[in-house]
């Protein structure tokens, strides 16, 4: 059974790096140790929170209930035959290290999503999705416990609700506890590289046929020379979501504001780019606080040094405010507020 710990510090279990405290935290690595944590909160009234690599979690206060830190381990090939590889692996691997262990043992279909940080159990819970590729295109089922009836149950990808950054999970907080997913990778390789930055970055090395590998080093490569690293410099990545509108809404913004990106979706929709918004804004770089708009990349909100909640916060709500006035659009959080 997992071991419960007590008035718990999780400043160093968040990639912000915000103090907090947790009441009770249970270190789970194995379906049993998050049944009987689950069990001991039920008897004591508590209630719980489930964390992974708390890289999309941003604490506004203390916890006063249950956090179960998933720590299970364990990659498993299923199946080897036919047209894809189908691949399990528990919610505690870190995701990062699962994908570039799929690509070692010549996997491939995840590549665009290397370096993207947190746990596999957390990856579905908003349909993590970089360059070109979403988590849902990849993934075929998800082990879940089930704590409305303490049930354990297999969701097919169609059973997720999957959306842009949305999914069941995240639109049921605290119901289901992700114990493993399983994945579809096909055994066709067909190298994802619509995406302008990817094909652009790929140009430039002289590659027009990438290997799953070329991908896979590109994005990083992408992503470090953009991105903070949140072990140096603390923070969630992409603080906002882009916003999506009706096209009618984003040909008025086009003439008011003609080098707005928007990026065109099903169903006459058309998907902003909120780093635009923001940098267009002129939040680039601003300060509240311990918290501010990262220099190099307007939608990542980053601890400077000892940024309290109220300083992120604080931040968040002057850019959103900003932004409506300016073009008359709304910015939704991406990390989960707790």
């Amino acid at each position: 059974m997992a071991r419960i710990e007590h008035d718990v510090q999780l400043q160093g279990l968040n990639s912000f790096g915000l103090a907090a405290r947790a009441a009770h935290l249970a270190r789970c690595a194995s379906d049993a140790d998050v049944g009987a944590a689950l069990a001991e909160a039920g008897r004591r009234g508590w209630r719980h929170l489930v964390l992974g690599g708390g890289s999309n979690v941003v604490f506004t206060g203390d916890f006063d209930g249950l956090v179960l830190r998933i720590e299970s381990r364990g990659i498993t090939l299923l199946e080897d035959g036919g047209p894809a590889w189908r691949v399990r692996a528990a919610a505690g691997e870190n995701w990062h290290d699962f994908v570039m262990h799929a690509l070692a043992q010549g996997w491939h279909g995840l590549e665009n999503l290397a370096l993207i940080p947190g746990t596999v159990g957390a990856a579905p819970v908003q349909n993590i999705g970089a360059y070109g590729v979403e988590l849902a295109d990849r993934l075929e089922a998800v082990r879940v416990l089930d704590t409305a009836d303490g049930t354990i149950r297999t969701m097919t990808c169609g059973d997720c609700g999957f959306g842009y950054r949305d999914s069941v999970f995240r639109r049921q907080p605290g119901r289901f506890v992700i114990l493993d997913v399983t994945f579809r990778l096909p055994r066709a390789h067909v190298p994802v590289v619509a995406y302008a930055d990817l094909r652009a970055a790929l140009t430039a090395q002289g590659i027009d046929a990438p290997t799953a590998r070329e991908v896979a080093a590109t994005v990083i490569a992408i992503r470090r020379a953009k991105l903070p690293d949140p072990g140096r410099l603390g923070n969630v990545g992409s603080f906002f979501k882009n916003p999506v509108v009706p096209a009618a809404q984003f040909a008025r913004l086009r003439t008011a504001h003609p080098g707005i990106v928007g990026h065109p979706q099903d169903g006459g929709l058309v998907k902003l780019a909120a780093a635009w918004l923001i940098d267009r804004a002129g939040w680039k770089g601003r300060h509240q606080g311990g918290a501010a708009v990262h220099d190099r990349h307007a939608l990542v909100l980053v601890n400077t040094g000892g940024a309290r909640a109220a300083d992120v916060l604080g931040l968040a709500r002057a850019i959103q405010a900003d932004v409506r006035q300016r073009f008359g659009v709304e910015l939704e959080p991406e990390p989960v507020l707790v």
